[in-house]
C-alpha cells in the first residue's frame, strides 16, 4: 500500500477510484462525493478530453480505458518486446492524444476543486498531487455478476460474467500500458476494499473517515 502520512489539505482534495467491473465503483464515488459535498467525475471527463484532443466524442467513448486498437491484436505476438515499442501509427497517435488530453483535464480539475474521479489512471496522473487518496474496489466475480445483472436485467448471468472478465482485462491492459504501476496491485493505492463485505453506504463512510483522519483539517463541506 502507498504511504499516507497525515497532513493538512492545503490544496483541493481528490479521491480517485479504480474498480473492477461490477464492483460498484461509480456508486461508491457518488456516495463519497455527496458526503463530502464535492464534485464527481466519470464519463464527464470524456467530452472534455474529446474537445481538447480535437477528436469526436464518439471515438473517445469507444476507446475509453482501452489500449490503442492495434496493440490489443499484436501484444500477444510482440516476441518479448515492450508494448511501447509497437506504439506508433495513426491509431496510436489518436490514443495518445486522447490519453494526454484526458490527463490535462484531470490535472486541471485537481488544481481547481476537490472532487472524486473514477478510473482513467487518475491515481497515476495525480501521483504528485499533495492531497490525493487512491482507492481500488473489487469483489468476487459472482457478486460483480449480481450487480451487473441488477442494473442490466436483460443480460444473462453468463454474458454478465463474460463482460466483467473482458472489461477487467481491458482496464488492466490500459492501466499497465500507460503507467509504471500495476492495475489492482496494493502498491498502486492507499485503500483496497472488497465491496461484497459491507453495504456501499458503510464503505463510503469508511473512505470519508479515512480522508478526514489523514487530512485533519478537512472540512465536512469542501
Amino acid at each position: 500500500m502507498q504511504n499516507s502520512d497525515p497532513q493538512p489539505p492545503t490544496t483541493p482534495l481528490v479521491i480517485t477510484i479504480g474498480r473492477q467491473f461490477g464492483s460498484g465503483g461509480r456508486q461508491l464515488g457518488r456516495l463519497i462525493a455527496d458526503r463530502l459535498g464535492i464534485s464527481y467525475y466519470d464519463k464527464e471527463l470524456l467530452s472534455r478530453a474529446a474537445k481538447d484532443a480535437g477528436v469526436a466524442q464518439s471515438f473517445v467513448e469507444e476507446n475509453d480505458e482501452k489500449m490503442p486498437n492495434f496493440l490489443s491484436s499484436v501484444l500477444s505476438f510482440n516476441m518479448g518486446m515492450s508494448a511501447s515499442s509497437w506504439y506508433q501509427g495513426p491509431s496510436s497517435i489518436s490514443g495518445d492524444r486522447i490519453y494526454n488530453a484526458q490527463g490535462d483535464v484531470i490535472r486541471r480539475l485537481a488544481e481547481q476543486q476537490s472532487c472524486v474521479i473514477v478510473g482513467r489512471t487518475a491515481d497515476y496522473i495525480l501521483r504528485d498531487h499533495p492531497c490525493v487518496i487512491n482507492v481500488f474496489v473489487y469483489a468476487p466475480i459472482d457478486n460483480c455478476v449480481e450487480r451487473i445483472v441488477g442494473r442490466t436485467p436483460e443480460l444473462s448471468r453468463s454474458k454478465a460474467r463474460s463482460m466483467a472478465e473482458k472489461t477487467n482485462k481491458l482496464r488492466s491492459a490500459y492501466y499497465n500500458f500507460y503507467t509504471d504501476r500495476r492495475w489492482g496491485h496494493p502498491d498502486s493505492y492507499h485503500l483496497m476494499i472488497d465491496t461484497s463485505l459491507l453495504p456501499m453506504e458503510d464503505i463510503a463512510d469508511i473512505v470519508v473517515e479515512y480522508a478526514r483522519r489523514r487530512f485533519a483539517s478537512l472540512d465536512k463541506k469542501q
